[in-house]
């Protein structure tokens, strides 16, 4: 998935940690295999080409696994809660931005709008049989490309922890590339001491939370932007406009699973501080603080229920 994993766990002894352990990377490569936009033999890939629509019509239903189902049926949950700021379907314009970013280069503006065209998820065609309860997939316009980059890493986390419990490992946490997701605490504590990540890159923590049973995703531009022409561009993409984001911002959401709080991360990272922030306080469970930049000063927007999550940073040292 293009991050680093990594596991930290309990076991009662060495060899029961390590079979638990290869169990659940070998999860991890199994939902990589299948939701990689960068291999072209991946399910989601062999899906953008089987399922794709011509110029006379959409693309024939294609029966999707269980795990691709419950992926795309959840992105599409959220893409039509959030208004389009977070779309699957975003994938033509990614592509385009990764270019630029290797290029140092604004993409062609007629790419960029032959881009856009094929973003829009209502343009995911979802069908759940009545029968069976298998769900296939329509592409209803042309050169659509989808990419899961925005929950795939939260959902193999979730994956993975649940992997760990069925092999008797009860107290782990999971850092995919910043998703974290955490079962039980460790002996003798409540909560695994998690750090939030702030603006800058390599940053000391300002703020520590200690969680159990819970997910926490961080979103933001601190390692992934290029500058063009003077401006910053995030590798967020924004699905409505197709451009990168420019607002600098850090997004840190606490749900109850590495689906959602992944998913979530990105949805609020390009809603902007103040719909995120009611995007969340209408999900329940969830939590979010955003830090952003505004006319060269550093704040801060946080829902309600964020701050009793915080543990002194006193305790942390």
């Amino acid at each position: 998935m293009g991050v680093p994993i990594r596991f930290l766990l309990y076991a009662a002894d060495e060899t029961a940690a390590n079979m638990a352990a290869q169990v659940a990377f070998e999860r991890i490569a199994v939902i990589d295999g299948m939701m990689s936009d960068y291999n072209p033999e991946s399910e989601l890939m062999r899906l953008c080409r089987d399922a794709a629509a011509t110029n006379d019509g959409p693309g024939p239903p294609t029966a999707l696994s269980p795990e691709l189902a419950f992926v795309l049926e959840r992105s599409e949950q959220l893409a039509r809660r959030s208004g389009g700021a977070f779309d699957v379907t975003v994938g033509p314009a990614v592509r385009l931005w990764r270019r630029a970013r290797r290029q140092h280069r604004l993409p062609d503006a007629e790419r960029l709008a032959e881009a856009r065209a094929a973003i829009g998820f209502e343009l995911l065609r979802l069908g759940r049989s009545t029968t069976d309860d298998s769900v296939t997939a329509q592409l209803l316009r042309p050169d659509m490309r989808l990419d899961l980059g925005g929950i795939a890493k939260g959902y193999a986390a979730d994956e993975a922890l649940r992997t760990l419990a069925d092999h008797g490992i009860e107290r782990a946490l999971i850092d995919a590339g910043g998703d974290i997701v955490v079962s039980g605490p460790p002996p003798g504590e409540t909560g695994w001491l998690i750090g939030v990540a702030r603006l800058e890159p390599n940053g000391e923590p300002t703020h520590y939370m200690r969680l159990a049973h819970r997910a926490v995703a961080t979103s933001g531009d601190a390692w992934q932007h290029v500058e063009i022409d003077g401006v910053r561009y995030s590798h967020i993409v924004d699905p409505r406009t197709g451009l990168g984001l420019t607002e600098r911002s850090s997004v840190t959401v606490v749900a109850p699973d590495g689906t959602t709080a992944d998913s979530l991360a990105t949805a609020v990272s390009v809603l902007g501080p103040v719909e995120g922030v009611r995007l969340i306080e209408a999900v329940p469970d969830t939590a979010v603080l955003s830090v952003f930049v505004d006319d060269d000063k550093v704040l801060t927007a946080e829902s309600s229920n964020f701050a009793a999550l915080i543990t002194a940073t006193q305790e942390a040292k």
